[in-house]
């Protein structure tokens, strides 16, 4: 790769970079993590996603293992989710396929924009918390706890996957209330 080649590819990644470290400012480099670029140099993304879709999650605080298969037919066994707000969950990936795949939390905004510059540089690697890149015949994990209540998207940014429907989605049901889930129980704090 010539030297214009490599700035750009460098002015790129840094751009978006800052695109997906956006809510850094907010909330703190809690897991600062960094990408490959075609240059072999790392690029780091920051804390992507602050509070939006969760925080890396610690290994002894797992709640459950969730099973995921990927598939060459541009699939995630499940496609669909469903944890509670506070859990941690331990995603084990399996790519069943031929090719590389990728398991990506994040948001819908954050997918679109990462998976344009995937196309670009389809050979970039990462090492962020909330993606895992799985080579075919091989399994990963993430760990992810789930913080906000809401809908948390996946996909497979490897370029032509999410384009064919590689995507998937985790329904976070907010947590109870102590009050609410007191009442549900059927004890009410009543004073005489």
């Amino acid at each position: 790769m010539n030297t214009l080649q490599t700035s750009l590819a460098v002015g790129l990644l840094v751009s978006c970079g800052l695109a997906f470290a956006h809510e850094n400012e907010a909330h703190g480099a809690a897991s600062a993590s960094a990408a490959k670029a075609p240059d072999g140099h790392s690029h780091s993304h920051g804390d992507a996603h602050g509070d939006a879709i969760g925080v890396a999650g610690k290994p002894g605080k797992v709640s459950r293992t969730v099973n995921v298969d990927m598939t060459d037919a541009m699939r995630f066994n499940p496609a669909n989710v469903a944890v509670k707000q506070g859990e941690t969950i331990r995603f084990v990936v399996k790519n069943s396929g031929q090719v590389k795949h990728e398991f990506v939390l994040g948001t819908d905004k954050e997918l679109k924009e990462h998976y344009e510059v995937m196309k670009k540089f389809p050979e970039m690697e990462h090492s962020d918390p909330n993606m895992v890149t799985v080579a075919p015949g091989k399994t990963g994990e993430v760990i992810w706890q789930f913080t906000q209540s809401g809908t948390v998207d996946f996909a497979c940014l490897q370029p032509g996957h999410y384009d064919a429907g590689m995507k998937g989605a985790v329904s976070v049901a907010a947590a109870k209330s102590t009050a609410s889930k007191a009442k549900a129980d059927g004890h009410t704090d009543h004073k005489h």
